[in-house]
Formats: structure tokens, sequence, C-alpha cells
């Protein structure tokens, strides 16, 4: 996709940037955007070329594959190496996750509010994880690790969520 759009407001450019790195889509230059051919992208490409066209802008959609092999892997490469920084992002934030909750019961803060806060944290960790399984079109390696952290992010809120219930169900003098 080649995308122009006047410079001026910066906020069109900023929400097409925004529109196609959600999507996933590759920048190989300015205003150069590449995706797969696969329906998945579809719905963000005609998002694209209706922001584009309220700036009044210009989308030219081209269907392009490698001169030769090699340059075809090459774009493939590109598109997995994005993937997997997105994962390798995405697994960063499922340690620092799992630290804060190693932190809350290192300190015993079993509050309602400090539970609802970290739920809150790892349902944008289950969104993130489903936007990206969706990008993530040809399967990198990272994926099957993201999930199997998610999946431990899950029972350590799951474990931290009981220790809140039982601190805030305990009696006074009960010692459970």
């Amino acid at each position: 996709m080649l995308v122009r759009i006047p410079a001026e407001p910066s906020r069109h450019r900023v929400a097409v940037w925004r529109e196609l790195r959600k999507a996933g889509a590759l920048s190989l230059g300015q205003g150069v955007w590449a995706v797969p051919e696969l329906p998945v992208f579809e719905a963000a490409l005609q998002r694209t070329a209706e922001l584009v066209a309220r700036a009044e802008g210009e989308v030219t959609t081209l269907e392009a594959a490698g001169k030769d092999e090699a340059d075809g892997a090459r774009l493939r490469g590109l598109y997995d190496e994005a993937r997997r920084a997105d994962w390798t992002e995405f697994l960063a934030d499922c340690r620092k996750f799992e630290d804060e909750i190693a932190k809350e019961i290192r300190i015993e803060k079993f509050t309602l509010a400090e539970l609802e806060e970290e739920e809150q944290s790892l349902e944008r960790l289950r969104r993130w994880h489903r936007d990206l399984t969706g990008r993530d079109v040809f399967g990198t390696p990272q994926a099957a690790e993201a999930t199997a952290r998610l999946k431990d992010c899950v029972a350590r809120c799951e474990e931290y969520g009981e220790l809140v219930f039982r601190a805030l169900h305990q009696l006074p003098g009960d010692a459970r």
C-alpha cells in the first residue's frame, strides 16, 4: 500500500500509522506498507483507505512479490522479524506482570483494589496476545512460548486472587 497524506494536520498521518501498525503491516519506507495478501488484513486496509480519504490523501494498493525467490524470502523474513519483536515485547510485559504479582505477595498487599488492577493488566495481556496471534499468520516460534507465559500469568493472578480472598475473609484472631 502506497500512502500519500498532506503533512498537516499530522493527526491524519498518526491515525494511518496507528491503524497499519495495529494490523501488523511492515513499513518499508516513508508511506510504503506491506502485509501478506490474506483475508485477515482486508478490513485494516479498508479502514486505512478510509482514513487516508478523510485526510484528502491518496492510496495505491498493489499486489507485490519479490522479483526473485531471494526478494520474496527477504519480505517474509522482515515480516517474521517484526512478529518476533512483537512477541519479545509481549514476553517482557508478562515478566513485568509476574514480577508485580510476586511483589504484591511479598509485601502482603492483599486488597481488592490491587486485585482489580492486576486483573485489568491480565486482561490487557490477553487482548494483546489475541491481536498478536491474529497478525502472526506464519507462526513464529515465540508464539508458543508467549501462549505458555500467558497461561502462567493467568495462574499467578488466580493464586493472588485466592490470597486476597483469604485475607479479606479472615476473621479477627483467625489464624488461617
